[in-house]
């Protein structure tokens, strides 16, 4: 029996409901944070990657913790301005939580967490639409890499392939990806079986406050710009 109105709306207000007590949830632990680490850093990232990001911050977990979602709901709790910030000079770190961005609260020095995200980088296969990094072109013959039973999937991928006495066999050259254009569903698919990953998952610092200092790390960024934006 469908479900009434009146139950979709009950249903609905509860979801509204779950999703305030979470953003309210997330907004006070970043106020707690706040006052319980020396210090916090805005950092930006490219190809993401869940798995390796927890295995990141699992390994500071002892003396830092990190914020990913809403940049609105991080800038709201942080504070927008001088007026509602909860510790001097936190707003200007929160007009900083833009794009893909996310907060760090640590107890490290400022030395150690440099060292941590500039050195940090862990390699992965890239997904549709990611830019190519190289032009992968294979050669004409057999694809020895390949089993017999996987001739009609790269058929599928668009590839030019056949089975000759049960091997793999590429009819003519086939270019995979090109240098600098987003990746094809079928690209992606092609450059895993190959092996080939061409996607790096890094984290990028873009500032530093702390109750005496405030840095400002990506280049062309002025603190003059936070104050006026």
């Amino acid at each position: 029996m469908p479900k009434s109105k009146r139950n979709r709306a009950v249903t609905l207000s509860k979801t509204k409901k779950k999703g305030k007590e979470h953003k309210e949830n997330i907004v006070n632990s970043i106020r707690e944070c706040a006052e319980k680490y020396s210090s916090a850093y805005v950092f930006s990232f490219e190809n993401m990657r869940n798995l390796k990001f927890k295995e990141f911050r699992d390994q500071l977990k002892s003396s830092s913790r990190f914020f990913l979602g809403s940049n609105k709901v991080m800038q709201v709790a942080l504070g927008r301005s001088d007026s509602d910030e909860i510790r001097p000079g936190l707003h200007k770190i929160s007009k900083l939580v833009r794009g893909d961005s996310g907060l760090c609260f640590t107890n490290l020095s400022k030395e150690e967490v440099q060292r941590l995200f500039n050195e940090y980088e862990e390699h992965d296969f890239a997904r549709t639409g990611t830019t190519a990094t190289e032009k992968v072109e294979l050669q004409e013959g057999p694809l020895d890499q390949f089993t017999h039973e996987m001739e009609p999937f790269l058929r599928k991928q668009g590839m030019p392939v056949r089975l000759n006495r049960g091997v793999v066999e590429l009819v003519s050259d086939f270019v995979v990806c090109e240098e600098g254009r987003p990746l094809s569903p079928e690209a992606a698919r092609i450059l895993r079986l190959l092996g080939k990953k061409m996607a790096t998952f890094r984290l990028h610092l873009i500032c530093r406050w702390s109750p005496d200092e405030f840095e400002i790390y990506r280049e062309g960024m002025e603190e003059s710009d936070i104050e006026s934006s």
